[in-house]
């Protein structure tokens, strides 16, 4: 039970930060640790966790953080540039294998920023899961990564 209060939590923190991102003119919040903790009336580890979790480079953001009495969080929303080096830049992100974490996450940034579909992103996540099921487990990674940049070359192009 207490996941499912902390998963809530978590989501409810998520789209919170995510709105004040929305709202910020400069593309980026800073806010102090202690008081998110506070007005969310939990930990300060629980705000690491949905940073740790839901912010990475892979979903688009960057998060600095510095601790103590005068600590902050500052996210920043960073945004793919398109152009001709578009899918240059996804090939060199996904690189020669990728986790599914990361996968899930550039997946993820590309549906949020409306370079994918909702179907596009549930097939592309579909096939993948499917695919490297099949794999043996040490190439997995590396056929993940092959699948993706094959896929995402062939609904980005312009």
């Amino acid at each position: 039970m207490e996941g499912i209060i902390l998963s809530s939590l978590s989501d409810f923190i998520e789209r919170y930060l995510k709105e004040l991102l929305r709202e910020a003119t400069e593309g980026m919040i800073m806010l102090q640790r202690r008081e998110l903790a506070e007005m969310f009336e939990c930990a300060p580890s629980q705000i690491n966790y949905v940073l740790d979790t839901r912010f990475t480079l892979d979903r688009g953001y960057l998060v600095e953080t510095r601790r103590g009495g005068g600590g902050y969080i500052r996210i920043v929303r960073l945004s793919f540039r398109t152009g001709r080096d578009f899918l240059s830049v996804l090939d060199e992100t996904i690189g020669d294998e990728i986790n599914v974490r990361r996968a899930d996450g550039l997946l993820l940034r590309l549906e949020e920023e409306d370079f994918l579909t909702v179907d596009e992103y549930v097939f592309i996540k579909t096939v993948l899961d499917r695919e490297t099921q099949k794999a043996p487990e040490n190439y997995r990674s590396a056929v993940r990564a092959s699948l993706l940049k094959a896929m995402l070359a062939l609904l980005l192009r312009e």
